[in-house]
């Protein structure tokens, strides 16, 4: 690709991942607040921190106490020293956006101007607990007006296969992240499975990824830690599942490739087969035997190495901007 190409291509890139992680982890906070409880009754707000492997950071900035709501919230809500806040997440969509104004169209500028401008002006009394449910509905109203737009409005180019390749890594990496940490940090005792918070803790999961009326329409009875792994990671039609996305990455880079004449990919698309070769066939029984949490970061292993392909074949770069490690 030319150097112009390049730098258009990994800001639309990046556009897509920024509006996706603001609109997920709004999601995460709110559910959070709404279903998820520890064996006292409370919420869980470490588990969010640990979910982003933000705990060094988060104690630079908010002291080594227990993460309370006050604090998360403050921190992953307002906090422009987190570059994983919402607030920075929307800052970034929006600087990628400003270089992107010969290409996008002048809806999704102004729309995408305008809420940032409206989280950027919160305070703290907007993200008092009491409030947070509201405040999640509109910040999760703003990106899905954004990604609306975007597909009402964005030319079907090649910078639109950029974005789509953006949103559906973002997304997979969000669902790894969120099936691991619930499957391992949230219920560390054996005698808690199938328990009243067991159950209420699956349900919040389900409901972050945006996932749980789906599920119960395939399985109207009965949750179990099998059919919800195998839900979120293997389910071809639920489109926030790992399978999904994978299955819309590939198609995405091998249109970039082929319908444009791009040589550059063929890392990425290697890392993609052996991807979709695994994820459409390995048993979740399999999985499960031989360990969820192994899988797990070998999937997001991969992904980040496809999204360092990427990089260094369209974008003349490797991990840039807002790219987390795995957890």
């Amino acid at each position: 690709m030319s150097a112009l190409l390049s730098r258009y291509a990994e800001s639309i890139y990046w556009l897509a991942r920024y509006v996706e992680r603001a609109e997920n982890l709004a999601r995460i906070l709110d559910v959070n607040e709404s279903f998820s409880r520890d064996s006292r009754g409370g919420q869980n707000w470490g588990s969010i921190v640990t979910l982003y492997a933000d705990e060094e950071n988060f104690r630079e900035r908010h002291g080594s106490g227990e993460p309370d709501a006050g604090s998360v919230l403050r921190y992953y809500l307002l906090d422009t020293g987190n570059t994983g806040s919402v607030v920075s997440s929307i800052r970034a969509a929006r600087d990628n956006a400003r270089t992107l104004r010969p290409l996008i169209s002048t809806e999704m500028w102004a729309q995408l101007n305008m809420f940032y401008n409206w989280v950027r002006a919160l305070g703290p009394e907007d993200v008092a607990e009491e409030r947070l449910a509201r405040l999640c509905a509109r910040i999760k109203e703003g990106c899905q007006t954004h990604t609306g737009i975007t597909e009402g409005t964005f030319y079907r180019d090649a910078g639109w296969h950029f974005y789509q390749i953006g949103r559906c890594i973002e997304r997979a990496d969000q669902t790894t992240r969120l099936l691991d940490v619930k499957y391992h940090l949230l219920l560390p005792r054996i005698a808690d499975v199938g328990s009243p918070l067991d159950v209420s803790q699956w349900n919040a999961l389900l409901r972050s990824a945006a996932g749980y009326h789906a599920f119960r329409r395939i399985y109207p009875s009965g949750m179990t830690v099998p059919k919800i792994a195998q839900f979120l990671l293997f389910n071809p039609s639920f489109p926030r599942s790992v399978l999904a996305c994978v299955n819309e990455l590939d198609r995405m880079v091998t249109e970039v490739r082929s319908r444009y004449h791009l040589r550059g990919g063929v890392a990425a698309s290697e890392e993609l087969d052996d991807l979709r070769s695994v994820l459409g066939h390995e048993p979740i029984d399999s999985v499960l035997e031989r360990g969820l949490h192994e899988f797990i970061d070998w999937v997001q292993v991969r992904l980040n190495a496809m999204h360092s392909a990427l990089g260094r074949d369209f974008f003349g770069s490797g991990v840039e901007q807002g790219q987390r490690q795995s957890a």
